[in-house]
């Protein structure tokens, strides 16, 4: 096995530990487009590595190499993988599947409370009041998205700000935000090692928004 089969493993550590600071120096709409085609093809290589490292262990075991007709002798020699680094690589990928099973198992969950919270808010309207005296407001992204506000939340504002904060949410649901928090979930699910970028993704997106509502 060619050290080509590890690259993917420096370049994920590199960009766990650059992305977030160089990130945060740039504009929040091509940073978040960077951070989430960077964990996409990061998390693509991470796997497909573990699967070649997992595979090269597996296929040195004596019946598997009958049932492919190949040569044990000469697999070890064209790719030279210890059984250990092929045990560990198995055991990661099968951590790191599962991980995105269940993430992605969260995520569909997730979606779906969003859509059918959407159908059961009152009104047809883009803002749904809730009677709720704690302050808190965020966008709920179904077809159409809505903008949920509490009433605590509003008598805490005055009319510039309340139009200040419906601009920060309505720019949450335009820039589907939502489909880049769930491919950091599902990046960083796969790999551990991405978790910084979901993070600073997150911090990305709110300064995505507050700068289209500022522009507003």
């Amino acid at each position: 096995m060619t050290v080509s089969v590890y690259v993917p493993f420096l370049v994920t550590v590199v960009l766990a530990v650059l992305a977030p600071r160089l990130a945060r120096r740039f504009a929040p709409h091509p940073a978040a487009w960077a951070l989430a085609g960077g964990a996409l093809v990061t998390a693509l290589g991470w796997l497909g590595s573990l699967a070649l490292l997992a595979f090269t262990g597996l296929a040195q075991i004596p019946e598997v190499a009958e049932e492919g007709r190949w040569s044990v002798t000469a697999l070890r020699a064209d790719d030279p993988v210890y059984l250990t680094v092929s045990a560990v690589a198995t055991v990661t990928l099968l951590a790191s599947l599962t991980g995105l099973a269940v993430a992605a198992v969260r995520q569909v969950r997730h979606l779906l409370w969003a859509r059918r919270e959407c159908a059961r808010l009152p009104g047809d309207l883009e803002l749904a009041v809730l009677d709720d005296a704690s302050p808190h407001a965020f966008a709920l992204p179904g077809a159409p998205g809505r903008i949920v506000v509490s009433h605590g939340m509003l008598r805490c504002l005055g009319d510039a700000e309340r139009e200040a904060l419906l601009a920060h949410e309505r720019a949450h649901l335009r820039g589907r935000h939502h489909l880049f928090q769930t491919a950091w979930r599902l990046t960083a699910a796969a790999c551990p090692l991405l978790r910084p970028l979901a993070e600073t993704g997150g911090f990305v997106l709110e300064r995505w928004a507050d700068e289209e509502a500022a522009a507003h």
